[in-house]
């Protein structure tokens, strides 16, 4: 009888010791989340403030940073969206640091390599917003230079340049990722020697007429320069 009230109670003794040595990190892994939430919250808060004092929204618009997201359907301020994407980065990070607390070896290592990923996934989003500042800026240089140049398709060259620079800005951020990289090269080459093939032939094809046009114009300016024959005929 006894042997066998032992071999009833001997796994909950060992259940109970090993939940006796877990309850500590658990409680300090809950701890480590409301507190991180909490600092999270309050930063979002702060940081929104500090924003609208700068009046981020304002050059937000400036930027057509604003009407990039109401494309994308975000109708929220862009101070707004700034704190609340910093929460989130925040909230991961402390997810993963109070995971860290519970001390088993798999999460260890699923924390390792999230934070190793933290640079790549940085660098990305620099990446991203320094790219998007430079196709909005190279097109619409692109665009005034053309229309003062006289340039019929205007719009299409710079909507065609801003479409290479995204390209080229997409392309660099996957493979910054990490997602994919022979699929991205793959794909980027396809994708941007179509592009430029499209533009070469959509100028070679609408770029008659003004060519015709100009040397139409050069040959008349050289027919008014060539001097009159002054012999008269008989």
């Amino acid at each position: 009888m006894m042997d066998f009230l032992e071999m009833i109670f001997q796994p909950l003794r060992e259940l109970f010791l090993q939940l006796g040595g877990f309850l500590p990190n658990l409680l300090a892994m809950l701890l480590i989340l409301v507190l991180g939430l909490l600092l999270a919250k309050a930063l979002e808060l702060l940081l929104v403030k500090t924003l609208t004092a700068l009046k981020f929204d304002s050059w937000s618009d400036r930027m057509s940073f604003t009407t990039l997201m109401r494309k994308g359907d975000l109708w929220a301020r862009p101070s707004v969206i700034v704190g609340g994407i910093v929460f989130w980065l925040l909230a991961v990070v402390t997810l993963m640091v109070s995971l860290g607390a519970l001390r088993l070896e798999a999460i260890d290592l699923m924390v390792t390599r999230f934070f190793g990923y933290m640079p790549r996934l940085f660098s990305a989003m620099f990446i991203f917003f320094i790219g998007y500042l430079l196709t909005g800026f190279v097109s619409r240089a692109v665009l005034i230079a053309a229309a003062n140049s006289g340039f019929h398709y205007a719009k299409f060259l710079a909507e065609a340049v801003s479409a290479l620079l995204t390209v080229l800005i997409l392309a660099m951020v996957m493979e910054q990722l990490q997602i994919a990289p022979g699929i991205v090269l793959a794909a980027f080459s396809i994708v941007f020697g179509g592009i430029v093939a499209a533009l070469a032939i959509a100028f070679g094809v609408g770029g008659i007429e003004a060519a015709k046009r100009v040397i139409e114009r050069e040959s008349a300016e050289k027919r008014a320069d060539e001097p009159e024959d002054e012999i008269e005929h008989i």
